[in-house]
């Protein structure tokens, strides 16, 4: 008889709160949204940009984990559990707001697709205007840009360059392949330095 291979699981920071409250201490469940609901605020703005639906997105989100808590088998850490449920509400929520666009534009059209060679390391241009805003001008231009990318390439630029997630758990976070997390933030890479150019070349 075939053995089955032992699920393997991972212990985080998060492990024994979530532990208590799928115990019995539901009142602990205040404690995870005290510590992640400014990030996902943060998250759902530069998804969407508007504040009303950033908070929807948070309100949704919470209602899932709490929902759904006691289905979480520790196979991945709870961050990335987290940021599943709230990038899939950030997608249904943008797309139901009245202000996403009508038409996306295409990055196909705009960067040939290429798989061979594509850097996953932060380039120095991408890590200084998303962490180190210079004034409030280039903020809201970066802002701008980012919200003008098309949602499946937005999403990856800002899970993997503002929050900070590796390429293998934006794969694991969006349900894709770890190439097409790499081709999806090269191309978005290329279009922010094509669209903050004047500010790069101001700076030299």
């Amino acid at each position: 008889m075939k053995k089955i291979p032992e699920r393997k699981t991972i212990s985080d920071e998060d492990t024994e709160l979530i532990t208590a409250i799928n115990s019995g201490q539901k009142s602990l469940f205040y404690d995870l949204v005290k510590k992640y609901e400014q990030k996902l605020y943060n998250f759902g703005l530069r998804m969407c940009n508007e504040k009303r639906d950033a908070e929807d997105m948070v309100q949704d989100t919470f209602l899932n984990v709490y929902r759904y808590l006691s289905e979480f088998r520790y196979e991945a850490s709870f961050k990335n559990w987290l940021y599943r449920i709230a990038s899939s509400a950030c997608i249904k929520r943008r797309r139901r707001s009245k202000f996403a666009p009508e038409k996306e534009i295409s990055l196909e059209d705009f960067i040939p697709e290429n798989k061979e060679n594509i850097p996953d390391s932060l380039p120095p241009w991408a890590s200084e205007p998303l962490e180190k805003v210079l004034n409030a001008e280039l903020s809201d231009n970066i802002q701008k840009s980012i919200l003008s990318l098309p949602e499946k390439y937005r999403i990856v630029l800002v899970l993997r360059d503002v929050e900070g997630f590796d390429t293998e758990e934006t794969a694991q976070i969006l349900n894709i392949k770890p190439a097409s997390v790499k081709v999806r933030l090269h191309r978005a890479r290329l279009f922010l330095k094509e669209k903050l150019r004047d500010y790069f070349e101001h700076d030299r």
